[in-house]
């Protein structure tokens, strides 16, 4: 169609043009009424005088698509100072039926449950919109800022054979008659392209069969992975995450502007250097703060994290804080050990506002120590023979990590319930739409 979006209407104050979208709301008042248009930028507010023309809009449901060409006046009350006078009107799709809920409304007057039912309409709002450009944004600084640095994206199977984690919950399906599962991770090819291009990184859907029903949980989500050789430790990929998280933060701030402000949505300003303490470190912090005995525990609780989240807000300033060096027997098998604290590793936790966001670390590279790692752990290397054959051919010292897309997404928007920030979620109980 020939048309402008509605963000654009400032600039053609004074000229003829055409919008179409959706009928977002309609006020009649005595001697005039407001038609206010929405389109995927922005909303218009239309002035209709036209006695005929209002009856015929009064009677259309609300998210009804019209065709409105008309003059663009100048109007400093006007939302963003214009509005069209003297319009001409289509209707392109007349809706069946009103939505479920009022969309014009600061936020939808329904319970979430209710509001997933009907995604297809409560995605259309305003705020919603907002979420998952802010996700779309986020997303184009990964890709920019590791494109930047030399790194190729891949696309690694979601059909795999055997569970990435070695044991963790998987989804099991009939591929051809043959037992298959849907992917966790793309950890395992991830490595194996560090072979053929050292640097790489993916955006993808991950699937992870555990019975939570949580506000952080999700049984599909997006990951953002990323993968590089010829590190020295983990603290080469810490940077390299530090990196690429300001990378998106900028990219959000460049996207959208003023956008943020008008939800509430509070980015963050990740430091230069991102504060780190060792996992036995965090610990002792807590038990003396708290008093709570972890002798034995090899994880912490997500009560341990908020109590971290805010210690690092409070004495270094910062909405992230990595901590380092957990326990091997928490970490999979591909994570190398710390040669100093052999029982502990070279891997990290980015918790962001109190909450684990990013797992990552470095990863063993030698032939014989994965064969050792896999007979520690009882795990037959003959599954793996294709995994495995990567570093019989040599590997070099590598890493990496990889982003929950909605847990940081419903972290900077202040969302408990990571189901808000995704698109049709996937969890126990909800399989459509």
């Amino acid at each position: 169609m020939e048309r402008i979006w509605s963000s654009a209407l400032p600039e053609h104050a004074g000229e003829s043009v055409s919008l179409a979208g959706w009928i977002h709301r309609f006020r009649q008042l005595s001697g005039v009424s407001f038609l206010i248009l929405r389109d995927a930028k922005e909303l218009a507010q239309i002035v209709i005088e036209d006695p005929a023309l209002v009856a015929e809009i009064a009677r259309l449901p609300l998210e009804t698509v019209i065709a409105v060409t008309g003059d663009v006046i100048a109007v400093e009350q006007a939302p963003n100072g214009v509005e069209i006078h003297d319009p001409r009107i289509e209707v392109i799709s007349e809706a069946a039926a009103p939505p479920p809920f009022d969309l014009f409304r600061p936020k939808i007057q329904a319970q979430l449950p209710t509001q997933l039912d009907h995604a297809p309409v409560a995605l259309r709002h305003v705020r919603s919109r907002a979420l998952a450009r802010l996700s779309a944004a986020l997303v184009a600084g990964f890709r920019s800022t590791l494109t930047e640095l030399d790194f190729t994206e891949i696309h690694t199977p979601k059909i795999v054979a055997a569970a990435t984690e070695r044991g963790a919950n998987v989804f099991a399906i009939d591929y051809f008659g043959r037992p298959a599962f849907l992917a966790q991770s793309p950890q395992l090819y991830k490595q194996i392209m560090v072979g053929v291009f050292e640097r790489v990184f993916e955006v993808g859907p991950v699937f992870r069969a555990e019975p939570h029903d949580t506000p952080r949980h999700l049984n599909e989500y997006v990951s953002l992975d990323a993968e590089m050789g010829f590190i020295i430790d983990h603290t080469t990929v810490m940077s390299l995450l530090t990196t690429v998280i300001r990378g998106m933060i900028g990219s959000a701030q460049a996207w959208l502007g003023s956008l943020p402000d008008q939800f509430g949505i509070m980015l963050p300003e990740p430091p230069a250097v991102i504060p780190a303490v060792h996992f036995t470190e965090a610990q002792a912090m807590i038990t003396q703060a708290t008093g709570e005995d972890l002798t034995g525990e090899y994880d912490l609780a997500p009560s341990h994290e908020r109590w971290l989240g805010e210690w690092a807000r409070r004495a270094r300033d910062s909405d992230f804080l990595f901590v380092t060096g957990y326990p091997r027997l928490k970490r999979p098998f591909y994570t190398h050990p710390d040669p100093a604290r052999p029982d502990y590793t070279n891997g990290f936790d980015l918790l962001f506002r109190g909450l684990e966001l990013i797992t990552g670390g470095q990863r063993l590279h030698r032939y014989g120590d994965y064969l050792a790692a896999l007979h520690e752990r009882g795990f037959d290397p003959e599954p793996l023979a294709w995994y495995l054959e990567a570093f019989r051919n040599g590997m070099p010292p590598h890493g990496g990590f990889a982003i929950g897309l909605e847990r940081f997404v419903s972290r900077i928007a202040g969302i408990e319930n990571v189901r808000e920030v995704t698109l049709f979620p996937r969890d126990l109980n909800r399989l459509v739409p």
